[in-house]
């Protein structure tokens, strides 16, 4: 047995965290996105555990011309079309890795973009240079949060509710807050629709405050 191996095992058993399955996860990118906050994306390496609390999402629903599958499906976004629960990875302006979850059934194009989380476990494993007063900040941004988690393109396609997957959700014995939604960051086409989600008053969500007050 491997030692990620061994610790995905001991992990499971501790009781701490469970797995999501597939049947928890709603059939809907937008009730996805909502659903996903206040979640755990964990990620077992063989240096350890790295986890989040999922704190903001935004959703890319069919037919979105801001979504990666709306031309349809690509040698790039395939992992778009598989059944809700596998995670879509890809590399934006060279420089940063996005992690989305699929949200629909299977040979539909849509995801959520996972975009901050509040780090749990791992947070030593971040950034050597990381200053606790800087913690707010390790999550804070899609490309951030998949930095801390050390995800990269090797994780596309994963299915994240696999009993044998080292990258998988997890429910929260803590409950999510108040949520709020905005419009969605940094867009060009369909800017203006409202489907963006985060958790009310967290510490470490992203974007502008001006977003903030709905």
């Amino acid at each position: 047995m491997s030692s990620v191996s061994r610790l995905m095992t001991r992990i499971d058993t501790n009781g701490s965290l469970r797995r999501l399955q597939r049947a928890d996860l709603p059939v809907n990118t937008v009730a996805l996105a909502r659903y996903l906050l206040g979640k755990v994306i964990v990620h077992d390496t063989a240096n350890g555990r790295l986890s989040g609390r999922i704190v903001e999402t935004e959703a890319y629903p069919v037919g979105d011309a801001a979504g990666h599958a709306f031309r349809g499906r690509t040698p790039r976004n395939g992992s778009l079309f598989l059944e809700r629960g596998h995670a879509y990875v890809y590399l934006v302006y060279g420089a940063s890795f996005l992690l989305n979850v699929s949200s629909e059934k299977a040979g539909v194009g849509a995801g959520v973009l996972l975009r901050a989380i509040e780090p749990l476990d791992g947070i030593e494993l971040l950034d050597g240079t990381l200053r606790a007063n800087r913690r707010a900040d390790a999550g804070r941004g899609p490309g951030r949060l998949t930095k801390a988690l050390k995800v990269d393109l090797r994780h596309d396609g994963l299915d994240l509710c696999s009993a044998s997957s080292s990258l998988w959700l997890a429910a929260s014995a803590r409950k999510v807050g108040r949520i709020g939604r905005s419009v969605r960051i940094g867009l060009t086409y369909e800017a203006d629709r409202v489907l963006r989600f985060y958790e009310r008053g967290s510490a470490y969500i992203s974007g502008p405050r001006s977003l903030l007050g709905e």
